[in-house]
């Protein structure tokens, strides 16, 4: 399976929160690691996407896609994201 950066994720969590949040910091629950949600190791499959850290390679997000419109977003690995308002 290839290995992409988390820039792929930039369309799908426009589309979940409505804003792109490749740039927000986030800190791995598992190992502190802090880095933009851009530098995680995100691997796509037809039942969804996974992001995974890039230092102790924990399950950060998972998204996975339905019929019908529905999705499920889950943050199991992330302790904090920064948002940042304009």
């Amino acid at each position: 399976m290839n290995v992409l950066d988390g820039n792929a994720l930039a369309g799908r969590l426009a589309d979940l929160l409505g804003w792109d949040a490749t740039d927000s910091p986030i800190r791995c629950r598992s190992c502190g690691a802090g880095d933009a949600v851009a530098v995680s190791a995100v691997y796509v499959s037809p039942m969804g996407v996974v992001a995974r850290c890039r230092s102790c390679d924990s399950v950060l997000l998972t998204i996975v896609d339905a019929v019908g419109g529905r999705s499920w977003f889950g943050m199991p690995g992330i302790d904090a994201l920064e948002v940042r308002r304009a």
